[in-house]
């Protein structure tokens, strides 16, 4: 019998291992918070869903908005991209 610490795994693993829809860019700045509901940014190639947080309630956050790519924008955020570790990743950007 295998002990339990042998079932230890990354989350984000187990996200990404799943089969995940392909959204191109433009169907991704559709999800802004105001042409469909939905709050999605992307960050490294994965789609996240950030309409939880309360920091991008209308789909803003700060100067940035909901569906677009930011990852070249990170560099200049005051986090790192840990902070991606807390949103489900609900797709890949293609």
């Amino acid at each position: 019998m295998l002990k339990p610490d042998k079932f230890a795994f990354d989350i984000n693993t187990i996200k990404n291992d799943k089969t995940l829809k392909v959204f191109t860019k433009n169907q991704l700045a559709l999800r802004n918070g105001r042409d469909k509901e939905e709050i999605w940014v992307a960050f490294n190639g994965n789609i996240y869903d950030v309409g939880s947080s309360r920091l991008w309630r209308n789909g803003t956050h700060y100067e940035h908005w909901a569906g677009q790519d930011l990852t070249e924008e990170l560099k200049d955020a005051p986090h790192t991209e840990k902070v991606f570790e807390k949103f489900e990743i609900i797709g890949k950007l293609s």
